[in-house]
């Protein structure tokens, strides 16, 4: 069985076949960077992104041959609206990261309708104001994945899943219906939003592919990379290590708390199947690889990511330089806008190779700031952490990931493990496996890391007090 698998990132777009037992059999990778047309502003031309998705498609499946079912995985919350009948975009697709509807959510806040800026609600206001103030268009409302299945089924589908409904914003608390008092605030026509279908399951031919194979299977990236890692059962844990990094962990049931935790976690469906919901927590770090893209492109301490390691490993220790990597401000536990990134601890002997391993192990003592909060809010201990993601690669960072964790780190095989999450999701549902634990007996790390020296959490917290409320006022604002 050969399984198509569109994967569509913040910065490219990918489409590979899976075969099972094989892995990965062809791979087709276009680089599709987003557009900043101002400040905390991201847009991306939808019109392109189809296309994109449509011809590595045809690519990749004339080099597999046949193709079975498709599985498709997409960077969650981004925002897409479009005309029912052209099937054109009314306008730029919004990025997740986009921050222009900051203060409709603080004005919703006052309202008492709690909406983040990077869920895709006021996003998807925000284009309907601009296309159809008086909402008298027929148009639909979609995260990426509903706009890439629209356009493989030619109009014919539009439809979403449980783990990216989720950040929407528009779904109640269990996510089993509507919300529609927000919906009323915003404005949103339910006939616009797309139906919302299990991520195991087919959904339509996707008749703009030759042969028109099923579409089966629909994650979000971060639940797909869970899957992917045969991350099934409650405790099990990873950790996805790109431009920021998410923790996501697998429960036995939804948490009680509705939004978030008091450890500043945020509870996720990891994945639907035959009307069920099965649950975890989500933690995010807003800045990992962006601290080391610091280094080379700001700094130019380094040419490429990869020398990261090389230089750490000209030292054995930081000789007291520390780093908190808050370029972004501060996500989970403690959710500060306003905290910034801080190099301390500087002398005239620190050179290349101590500020860059800090760089590195103030990473991983973030990541270990994540372990803790998903332990706290979920009530369960994490044992062991799988982990994927540019990152992975460097065994500088994950030797101090094990260190700042106390735990072993089990490094994927496959470094976008969402290629494979989005392959078990279609494939479960067109039976080339039986079901999630014969999926998690897959499971077979590259490596294994194990700690190999203790680290001073209680230090590690005071230095990241300092980068904290570095701007009072962003720290004030909560979501």
């Amino acid at each position: 069985m050969n399984l198509l698998v569109i994967d569509v990132g913040t910065s490219s777009i990918r489409a590979a076949v899976v075969t099972p037992g094989a892995g990965v059999t062809v791979s087709r990778r276009r680089v599709l960077l987003p557009d900043r047309p101002g400040a905390a502003l991201v847009e991306f031309d939808a019109r392109a992104l189809a296309e994109t998705v449509l011809e590595l498609s045809r690519e990749a499946a004339a080099e597999a041959g046949t193709i079975d079912g498709i599985g498709v995985t997409n960077q969650r919350a981004s925002t897409v609206v479009w005309d029912r009948t052209t099937g054109e975009p009314v306008g730029p697709g919004i990025g997740w990261q986009d921050l222009r509807t900051v203060v409709d959510c603080l004005t919703l806040a006052a309202q008492g309708i709690r909406l983040a800026p990077n869920l895709s609600a006021t996003k998807a206001a925000h284009l309907l104001d601009q296309a159809d103030p008086d909402r008298t268009r027929d148009l639909c409302v979609g995260t990426v994945d509903s706009w890439v299945i629209w356009s493989l089924t030619r109009g014919e589908v539009h439809v979403t899943d449980p783990t990216n409904v989720g950040l929407t914003g528009f779904r109640n608390f269990d996510q089993s219906e509507w919300d529609q008092p927000t919906l009323d605030a915003l404005r949103i026509p339910t006939a616009a939003l797309a139906t919302v279908v299990d991520s195991v399951g087919v959904v339509g031919a996707a008749n703009a592919l030759p042969g028109a194979p099923p579409i089966a299977g629909i994650l979000g990236d971060q639940q797909a990379s869970l899957l992917g890692q045969g991350c099934v059962a409650p405790g099990q844990t990873k950790i996805t290590f790109g431009t920021g990094a998410m923790l996501d962990l697998c429960l036995a049931e939804r948490p009680e708390f509705a939004t978030q935790g008091s450890g500043g976690t945020f509870p996720i469906v990891t994945r639907g199947r035959d009307g069920q919901r099965h649950w975890g927590l989500e933690a995010v770090m807003l800045a990992a690889g962006t601290n080391v893209e610091w280094l080379r492109d700001d700094l130019g301490i380094i040419e490429e990511a990869a020398d990261s390691h090389t230089v750490a490993a000209q030292c054995t220790d930081t000789d007291g330089v520390a780093y908190v990597p808050a370029l972004l401000g501060l996500g989970t536990p403690t959710w500060d806008y306003g905290a910034r990134g801080a190099l301390l601890g500087i002398t005239r002997g620190s050179g290349r190779p101590q500020i860059v391993r800090a760089v590195l192990e103030g990473i991983a003592n973030r990541a270990a700031d994540l372990v803790e909060a998903a332990e706290a809010d979920g009530g369960i201990s994490i044992d062991t952490l799988r982990i994927d993601g540019g990152m992975s690669d460097n065994p500088t960072f994950v030797q101090a990931l094990a260190n700042a964790t106390n735990r072993p780190v089990e490094v994927s095989p496959e470094r976008e493990s969402t290629t494979l999450g989005a392959a078990y999701a279609a494939g479960l549902a067109l039976g080339a496996w039986s079901n999630e634990s014969e999926i998690a007996a897959t499971w077979a790390p590259r490596t294994v890391v194990e700690p190999a020296g203790s680290v001073d959490r209680e230090r590690w917290a005071d230095t990241l007090r300092r980068a904290e409320r570095w701007f009072p006022d962003l720290s004030a604002i909560s979501f």
